[in-house]
């Protein structure tokens, strides 16, 4: 079959699909929006003032924000009661600090604001609960579930069904596998139901309302697979390839466009477009606040630096930054040395060279606090990997697999592995290769709220570690 020589366009999903069969999404997407604005209607309406201009205008704002609203039917009661009052918190100061830097808040009922800061989140966990527990009355009401087959018994169409099979809100039914393959080459487990055949696969689409067919067939069989869709075009089932490039470990895969042809990210910084901005904005919010609070702190510091050895206040030591360049971080000296050479040896718990003075400020990692200036000069970010030295970075990427992929993003301060156990001193090749399974994890799952979860445990570290020395 010739491939038909059109233009490559390739759409990315958009989770605001609206209509009948996505009616629990639809909800999800309005639930937010709709009760942080309910909530502040109800108390305004109550109040003297009642639901003025400015309460019209933030409702507005409001909506802005929160929409979609977030998908947790999905997720564990715990995980949705942190998610709701973490994204919540971040709504509220971000409003507050707007509100006070330009004087908006003056304009509203102080105790209206005051009641709605306790009631909204409230409000959000009620109506989440709600719909957790009417989810599946809502999926029967738009159809039912959706019948499902999968082209290919192999793990990742095992994983697949297996999937769907745990999770009765994605609102759709496993019915069987089409495979080519004999049965005593499979290998398949007792609950995997083999209908047939891929020739037989068109016929018993049309004969048993399937809804959706999942193609899990290795990807070099491309003939075979483009055969298979021919076959189909004379069905209304909706068709997904679940390609097997997704069984490797991505790094933010998603899929983009280059022009009109799709290409699919493999291994990519989570701080890409937009999430790049909020990143960078926080970064210097926070770093302007802090320096601003700790600056007699930063004097006290640099005169106990500089009485209690010889040598200079401020450390500097070049190290790997954003795509592996070499940047020149700052420290406060705790030392007698300042090594920045070809070999550098990581400082220990009897270490010699480790100024009394110094040894506090290690303990509390309080010689880190000249890297906020780092961070205003985007060299770094506040949370982020560790930057190693020059000479630990060519020592381990050579034996650690992906040791590298950290640099996707901007150092940070504190960190993923820091507040897992693993800050300070790394004495064997396990416990880097667990740092580096932790930074790299921080790479896939990053999010504002990740972050602020991270700066608050560092700061609880800091007080009961003693692994930094």
């Amino acid at each position: 079959m010739n491939s038909p020589s059109v233009p490559l366009s390739l759409r990315k999903v958009s989770p605001m699909t609206f209509g009948r069969e996505n009616l629990l999404g639809t909800i999800e997407m309005l639930i937010d929006p709709l009760v942080l604005i309910a909530t502040l209607w109800g108390l305004a309406a109550r109040s003297m003032e009642g639901i003025t201009p400015q309460i019209l205008l933030l409702s507005v704002i409001l909506f802005s924000l929160t929409f979609p609203g977030r998908a947790y039917t999905q997720r564990s009661l715990r995980l949705t009661i942190g998610s709701i009052i973490g994204n919540w918190c971040l709504i509220a100061l971000l409003l507050g600090f707007f509100g006070y830097a330009s004087r908006y808040l003056d304009s509203f009922d102080r105790d209206v604001l005051v009641n709605w800061l306790w009631l909204a989140p409230l409000g959000l966990i009620a109506a989440h609960l709600t719909l957790r527990s009417c989810a599946v009355s809502i999926i029967q009401a738009q159809g039912g579930e959706a019948r499902v087959v999968v082209v290919g018994v192999n793990s990742l169409g095992l994983q697949l069904a297996d999937t769907i099979r745990q999770n009765s809100l994605l609102g759709m039914k496993v019915i069987g596998f089409f495979d080519d393959r004999s049965l005593d080459r499979l290998k398949k487990p007792d609950d995997c139901h083999l209908l047939g055949g891929l020739s037989a696969l068109p016929a018993f689409i049309k004969n048993n309302d399937i809804r959706i067919i999942y193609l899990s067939l290795p990807m070099v069989t491309q003939q075979r697979i483009l055969d298979l869709l021919d076959n189909l075009r004379d069905t209304t089932a909706s068709i997904y390839f679940v390609p097997d490039i997704f069984v490797t470990d991505l790094i933010q895969g998603r899929l983009d466009t280059v022009g009109r042809i799709p290409v699919v990210a493999v291994c990519e910084t989570p701080f890409a477009g937009l999430n790049g901005v909020i990143k960078r904005i926080s970064d210097i919010f926070i770093s302007l606040l802090i320096v601003a609070l700790i600056s007699p702190l930063l004097v006290a510091i640099a005169i106990g630096v500089k009485t209690g050895s010889p040598g200079p206040i401020i450390f500097r030591q070049r190290r790997y930054g954003l795509d592996g360049k070499e940047i020149v971080v700052y420290k406060f000296r705790s030392m007698t040395v300042c090594e920045d050479g070809p070999t550098i040896r990581q400082a220990s718990k009897t270490d010699q060279r480790i100024t009394p003075f110094g040894a506090f400020l290690r303990k509390t990692s309080l010689d880190e606090l000249p890297q906020f200036f780092n961070v205003l000069q985007g060299r770094m970010s506040i949370v982020g990997p560790r930057p190693h030295a020059v000479a630990h970075n060519e020592e381990y990427r050579g034996l650690i697999k992906g040791y590298m992929v950290r640099h996707k993003v901007k150092p940070g301060i504190t960190g993923w592995a820091q507040i897992n156990g693993y800050r300070g001193e790394t004495d064997t090749l396990e416990k880097m290769r667990k740092r580096i399974e932790y930074d790299l994890d921080y790479l896939r799952h990053w999010s504002m709220r990740l972050d602020i979860l991270i700066i608050i445990k560092t700061v609880l570290v800091v007080f009961r570690d003693r692994n930094a020395y």
